[in-house]
């Protein structure tokens, strides 16, 4: 399913009392096989490597600040039974819908495990939980999630790993662009003061910054929040900082 794209938020993780998923092969071997793929192009080869690190069984990319489209193209790439992906997109949107943007900036590189819903059907021997690990590229995010064996615990140490190299493969494999579409709807003033209102500054001060009135900056601030699907100067901050926009 390679050339799609997808998202999904982060939960908690559960107790799991089970054996190991750890595998053999060893964090330097497993770079030194990233690049040789990397260099190949293979988006899939790539991915299966660093499924099989941590022991899991199917892998799917996708886009996390997508999940607003309600298609297929979310996904990067996935070897996941195909009904699954499909069923899951829209589960997705609901989750992504929930997460505040302090929430998503605090799940970044942060393995946690989510429960696929009783009425999905899943490959004999796979496990209900699977796992998600988002990333930063650029000023894009990304999620990793991976399904895996019944009664497996997967490597935490491992799974952070998985996320680091997942981003190296992700934007030395020019899976996306840099910047967001949604960055290029801020005005330069709309960038103004979403600088200063990360600086900490009231409205009554950013107008005396930028030499403009109150009622203005206000309304500069409105259509940032709009803009960037934030409900609060906080969150404005909080989405600001994740996409390095400040």
């Amino acid at each position: 399913m390679d050339n799609l794209q997808a998202d999904i938020a982060s939960w908690t993780a559960p107790a799991m009392t089970a054996r190991s998923a750890a595998r053999s092969v060893s964090r330097e071997q497993l770079v030194y096989r990233l690049e040789a793929m990397v260099e190949q192009g293979g988006y899939a080869a790539c991915l299966k490597a660093l499924t099989d690190y941590v022991g899991a069984t199917h892998y799917m990319l996708a886009h996390y600040d997508l999940s607003k489209e309600n298609n297929l193209d979310l996904v990067v790439a996935s070897d996941w039974p195909f009904d699954l992906v499909r069923r899951l997109s829209s589960l997705m949107i609901g989750l992504y819908s929930r997460t505040t943007e302090l929430e998503k900036c605090l799940a970044v590189l942060q393995p946690s495990f989510l429960m696929l819903p009783d009425d999905m059907s899943l490959p004999a021997g796979i496990s209900r939980d699977y796992c998600a690990i988002t990333f930063n590229v650029g000023t894009t995010r990304l999620s990793l999630m991976l399904l895996f064996p019944e009664n497996v615990i997967l490597s935490q140490e491992r799974l952070r790993d998985v996320g680091l190299l997942a981003a190296y493969f992700a934007s030395t494999a020019g899976v996306v662009s840099t910047k967001t579409d949604r960055e290029f709807d801020l005005t330069e003033r709309e960038f103004e003061c979403l600088f200063w209102i990360s600086e900490g500054k009231t409205s009554d001060e950013i107008a005396v910054i930028l030499g403009i009135s109150r009622n203005t900056i206000n309304n500069y601030i409105t259509s940032v929040m709009r803009k960037t699907a934030t409900k609060t100067r906080s969150e404005a901050i909080a989405y600001a900082v994740r996409n390095n926009l400040v």
